[in-house]
């Protein structure tokens, strides 16, 4: 038996304003459905610049609500149009001072199913997060869409295993990792870490970069984005490392039965262990 999802992930570059940014994404939709796609995820932020390399509340007026707001409510339209989930990386107010770096998820009828709001927070140079985001409640969500048990994870969440750990544990067979991350900073871990998180899980990643270099700052985004499936292979070609790129693969979902019966890390864990892990 098999159970084919095709999915889709975009890199791309600043276009120069939310309008361009919101117009590309939905041409890419429009694109990754002409090639099967079931399932698509944008990058972190994905209508803005990377405005966290600067430290400025002017930057503040990228926020919307969610899902109230009108880029939820338009790719809601787009989703129920082309019969395809959707996961929107986005910048949330729900009041004004208090804003999180969140992810909306929409269902293939075009049902807002819900949000995950970046859990960790970086404020190193270049990414200085905590001016703009406060840190993510709600938990490690899990979202039932038409292809199958949704998981996000944003950007720096990536580096803590508990996170991941969580979402399997709720369910995912898919985790998309929206990111904004820069070549000098972390690219030696880019390949590493979601593929290890997949196999320590036994889910699919997909894993999104943008690209380019930004007029904020010199963060060199490096792309390079990809699906990995649970034993931590590469399905695919991984994304060009500097040119926007649509990457859309097939992804057999039987495959994480298949392994979770192989290796039963779910049944092997000790959480009663594991106390260590509740201090800091």
């Amino acid at each position: 038996m098999t159970m084919i999802v095709k999915a889709a992930l975009l890199q791309t570059d600043w276009a120069g304003t939310k309008v361009a940014m919101l117009d590309k994404h939905e041409q890419a939709v429009h694109d990754a459905k002409a090639q099967g796609a079931q399932v698509m995820c944008f990058q972190e932020l994905f209508y803005g610049p990377y405005f966290c390399q600067v430290q400025d509340a002017e930057y503040y007026e990228y926020t919307e609500q969610i899902p109230d707001g009108p880029t939820t409510q338009r790719f809601q339209s787009l989703a129920k149009e082309t019969g395809m989930v959707l996961v929107l990386p986005m910048y949330e107010v729900v009041r004004p001072g208090l804003y999180y770096n969140t992810a909306a998820v929409i269902d293939a009828d075009g049902t807002y199913l819900g949000k995950y709001r970046k859990q960790h927070i970086p404020q190193t140079k270049g990414f200085w997060e905590k001016f703009y985001f406060a840190p993510g409640d709600g938990g490690y969500p899990i979202f039932e869409t038409a292809v199958g048990k949704v998981g996000v994870y944003i950007c720096y969440d990536r580096h803590f295993p508990e996170g991941w750990r969580a979402l399997g544990l709720n369910g995912a067979e898919i985790v998309f990792n929206p990111s904004a991350t820069s070549r000098g900073l972390s690219q030696y871990l880019w390949k590493l870490e979601q593929p290890a998180a997949a196999v320590a899980n036994m889910f699919y990643v997909g894993a999104i970069n943008r690209v380019g270099i930004e007029p904020l700052g010199d963060n060199d985004f490096y792309g390079q984005s990809y699906f990995v499936d649970p034993e931590g292979q590469f399905v695919g070609e991984v994304g060009d490392p500097f040119k926007p790129e649509l990457v859309v693969r097939d992804l057999d979902l039987e495959k994480i039965k298949q392994v979770r019966d192989r290796w039963a890390f779910y049944r092997d864990r000790r959480p009663d262990a594991y106390q260590d892990l509740f201090e800091r």
